[in-house]
């Protein structure tokens, strides 16, 4: 790990448990979740594939990505400055610079910027709220985080199949409550559903999260797998879980 990065003062350097990379992350901004750890224990990228992630805030799956898997190339699209920065900052600070780009964009505009057909896997963990009641700063980074405040999910789906190549896969962590709209909006712009798994905080309550699987082009076929199960008890992991935090790569 390089040492002369500089850490921001509110900032902190944490341990991503893998390879032995970090993070830079501010406290008062927004902190990556388990959300993103389990998106990318799910996703599968072969060895030489590219891929984008769309919304990638301070870098987490580009980073976690290329630790544990065999994929040539990361680029990570983010819209707010301060969070490009940070990410920028964690890439180097991890020696990754030629193996991770942090892009400052609109995903609106993904295919503007890289071409169409160019990725072989395209990740997401977008926002998962529709505007409404209880938004109460909409420029707040956690709001655009959470909200969605400056894209939706049509807007995230849309650009995907545009970026992908035919037969690439994108993947996205959502929430249970969004089913019907993210397969739908998949469908409707050429990405077919082919994975789905539920993810329950434990397994007597109802899931929390929804991960999904669709690729371009692809047959009508999909296929549900266990749920996901993140605690055993309160305070301790499943073992699957604690696998994906601390496991080692994928072959």
């Amino acid at each position: 790990m390089r040492t002369d990065i500089v850490i921001k003062e509110g900032e902190r350097v944490d341990d991503l448990h893998r390879n032995g990379y970090v993070i830079i992350q501010d406290p008062k901004r927004f902190c990556f979740g388990v959300d993103a750890v389990i998106l990318s224990g799910f996703a599968r990228v072969k060895k030489g594939e590219k891929v984008l992630d769309l919304g990638t805030g301070t870098g987490i799956l580009p980073i976690l990505l290329e630790g544990r898997t065999k994929g040539s190339h990361f680029t990570g699209l983010e819209i707010q400055t301060k969070s490009v920065e940070m990410a920028r900052r964690s890439v180097a600070l991890n020696g990754l610079e030629e193996k991770i780009d942090i892009v400052e964009g609109d995903i609106k505009m993904a295919c503007t910027y890289f071409g169409g057909s160019v990725f072989d896997v395209v990740t997401s963990n977008p926002p998962y709220m529709n505007m409404g009641g209880g938004l109460q700063n909409p420029s707040d980074a956690k709001a655009i985080a959470r909200h969605e405040v400056l894209c939706t999910l049509e807007d995230v789906v849309r650009e995907a199949a545009k970026v992908l190549r035919p037969g690439g896969r994108f993947y996205m962590v959502h929430r249970p409550h969004r089913l019907t709209d993210i397969l739908c909006t998949l469908r409707q712009y050429g990405l077919e559903p082919k994975r789905l798994r539920f993810v329950h905080a434990f397994v007597d309550k109802a899931p929390t999260m929804v991960l999904v699987e669709a690729g371009r082009g692809g047959k009508p076929m999909i296929q549900v797998e266990p749920p996901l199960v993140i605690y055993r008890a309160v305070g301790t992991y499943t073992d699957e879980i604690y696998e994906i935090y601390y496991g080692e790569g994928q072959a």
